[in-house]
């Protein structure tokens, strides 16, 4: 095969370089099947991955990119044939094994989900780890007792971000009427709303994290922020209710007391979308294909791997909306 572009990562003398290059599949991690990417996205961990000690990718040059849709071009594997579409997400994917932001992939066939029938490549990628990663969180509230039913008081954080827009989306569409988006930002208020948000609050109205119990106010929380936030709405959980929690943008420490947990039955449900089974993978997909897609209304921006420095800019300062998702 002739070269290709990818976006690789470099280390060089004390920093962390990236850009586009071309380059060929002997660059490429190995694997079962080969793919030509038609989109990846663009999340929190990608932003990282192209930071300085990170933690994110470890051995360099790599490929960042922890998601993509695409095409089988070959495959050494029975269960996947040459042109069927599919999608990859997680493992170690822009990590330790070379990712999404390059014209080809070749990855393990254990990673791959086949593409839903009434999913295209794109909207797959609309969603990709950050949409898989709020339908995870919901899915794991709902089992927690979360039902429409009860019209319970939902708050997203981080909620005009990546997991937190299609947090928002799909408790809209599923029928929650009493979902609270935090927002830092006034421009994030009207976002919010446009998302499916029922009502606002700002950051700062949460208060501090001191009280071991306060005046409760929300039944379930789609926690994708972490730190001080976390900390702040734990003694605010309703009895019996729960917190889902997936990201750390605000920080990887979390003050609380044992009083939510022991006085109040307060659950708190770990979200990982990295390693989470292949078996269990496929049924999500369908159920986001279906009766939770929301990628018609997904705030949503289209750039070329040309374009991804500042996308990973806005993501660093705070300043990016929604999903973005990267065109090969």
């Amino acid at each position: 095969m002739n070269s290709f572009k990818a976006v690789r990562v470099n280390e060089q003398e004390d920093q962390v370089i990236y850009g586009l290059e071309e380059v060929n599949t002997d660059q490429l991690s190995e694997g079962d099947v080969l793919i030509k990417v038609a989109y990846s996205s663009i999340n929190y961990k990608d932003m990282l991955a192209v930071q300085k000690n990170s933690g994110v990718i470890r051995n360099y040059p790599m490929i960042p990119g922890i998601d993509l849709s695409g095409t089988i071009v070959d495959s050494k594997d029975s269960r996947f044939t040459e042109g069927q579409e599919v999608i990859v997400t997680g493992f170690a994917m822009g990590m330790s094994h070379t990712g999404g932001f390059s014209e080809y992939a070749r990855v393990p066939a254990e990673w791959i989900v086949p593409l839903p029938a009434n999913m295209s490549l794109k909207d797959a990628m609309v969603f990709g780890t950050a949409g898989f990663t709020a339908a995870l969180s919901i899915l794991a509230l709902e089992k927690s007792g979360m039902d429409v039913a009860d019209n319970p008081a939902v708050l997203v954080t981080g909620s005009t971000g990546g997991v937190g827009s299609i947090a928002l989306q799909i408790l809209s569409k599923i029928g929650y009427k009493n979902v609270s988006a935090l927002v830092r930002k006034e421009h994030q208020a009207e976002v919010a709303k446009s998302l499916g948000a029922t009502n606002v609050i700002f950051a700062e109205e949460l208060g501090d994290a001191k009280k071991p119990l306060a005046k409760t106010r929300f039944d379930y929380v789609v926690d994708t922020v972490g730190g001080d936030v976390t900390s702040a709405l734990i003694p605010q959980i309703s009895y019996d209710g729960s917190m889902s929690m997936c990201g750390n943008a605000g920080g990887l420490q979390v003050s609380t007391t044992v009083l939510p947990f022991i006085l109040r039955g307060v659950s708190l449900l770990g979200i990982d979308s990295v390693n989470v089974p292949i078996e269990k993978r496929g049924s999500l997909w369908e159920k986001m294909a279906g009766d939770w897609n929301i990628t018609e209304t997904t705030l949503v921006n289209e750039i070329s791997l040309e374009e991804l420095t500042e996308t990973i800019d806005a993501i660093k300062n705070g300043q990016h909306l929604g999903r973005t998702i990267v065109k090969l």
